[in-house]
């Protein structure tokens, strides 16, 4: 998200709660308003996470990615901290250990993710990013599926993936290869926090991981933060640009999909979000001036597809691994 940093786990998104019948969402898996409203809530989510990344873009003449990042981690590990209320006392080591190393996630993705817009584009370094789910997926799938038409499935996503990724990364005079490593470092943190979701998820309840991981990340980019402040004093619109990152790329999809997962089936809410980068780059165009190429779109389209249909041939997530959306 990525500018995905609320998103969810996309290769296997958590199960909406069972509604009166056991058999759906919430309130009712036959109410079309129900769904209509899910549907609404996860266009809002996915458009505000990547106008959020291109606000804080604004932003990066004045105090850098860095600095956009630092006050993104503030703002979003607050309101964790106020959503989730971690019983931080109560935590025990094992359960510690991932909330660490999700924290150290979270701080390296978006850092990552935000210098790599700076360099290559928000569309661009969003697509990248979108490899380190469409990968978990694949391996998933890959996996669990026996031989038959599920496996060749799972094979012509990666072949379809990694002809984007060819496309993407084709060497030209104008090639930023820094911006291109730090957008797959960026897909690297993505996997990375799926696989530590899924074990916060079976040692702690709600959200009470997720938001003591964005606490300590918070805390983490406090030095950090204000050393760049200070080096580079921000404008008042930098600033705001800044908490408008936090707020719109962070809070808002964090509630948007916490709602939306009752509504819709996880499996619709994993396609939906395979838009995102198709998103991100009308958006980088419209906002930030950063016109793509025809074989960059057509890179992004295969990625988005082989990301799609990945979803849909992985095998359905058990019951234990139920997850609400998280990360700052």
């Amino acid at each position: 998200m990525p500018a995905h940093a609320g998103a969810v786990d996309t290769a296997t998104p958590p199960r909406p709660a069972a509604g009166p019948t056991g058999t759906g969402p919430t309130a009712g898996s036959g109410d079309r308003h129900g769904r209509a409203a899910g549907v609404a809530l996860m266009l809002g989510s996915a458009l505000s996470s990547q106008s959020g990344a291109a606000i804080g873009a604004l932003a990066f003449p004045v105090v850098g990615p860095v600095g956009v990042v630092a006050v993104r981690q503030w703002v979003a590990g607050v309101v964790m901290l106020a959503v989730g209320r971690p019983r931080l006392r109560a935590f025990t080591r094992r359960e510690w250990w991932p909330v660490l190393g999700l924290a150290g996630v979270f701080a390296t993705m978006n850092v990552a993710l935000y210098s790599a817009i700076e360099r290559i584009g928000l569309g661009l370094a969003v697509t990248l990013e979108f490899l380190g789910p469409l990968g978990v997926a694949l391996v998933g799938a890959r996996l669990a599926a026996p031989p038959g038409p599920r496996r060749r499935a799972t094979l012509a996503c990666a072949a379809l993936a990694g002809a984007g990724v060819v496309l993407l990364t084709r060497p030209q005079p104008s090639t930023d290869y820094v911006g291109t490593a730090l957008g797959l470092l960026a897909a690297l943190c993505w996997a990375g926090y799926i696989l530590l979701n899924r074990t916060i998820g079976q040692r702690l309840p709600g959200v009470q991981g997720s938001a003591a991981a964005g606490a300590v990340s918070g805390l983490v980019y406090l030095p950090i933060g204000v050393a760049v402040l200070v080096a580079h004093p921000p404008t008042p619109a930098a600033l705001a640009c800044a908490v408008a990152a936090g707020l719109l790329a962070s809070v808002v999809p964090f509630l948007s999909d916490l709602l939306a997962l009752r509504r819709v089936p996880a499996h619709s809410f994993g396609i939906f979000m395979s838009a995102s980068p198709v998103l991100a780059a009308v958006i980088g165009a419209v906002v930030l001036g950063q016109a793509l190429g025809a074989l960059d779109w057509l890179a992004i389209g295969l990625i988005v597809t082989a990301n799609s249909v990945a979803v849909l041939v992985t095998p359905a997530v058990a019951p234990h691994d139920r997850r609400a959306p998280a990360g700052p």
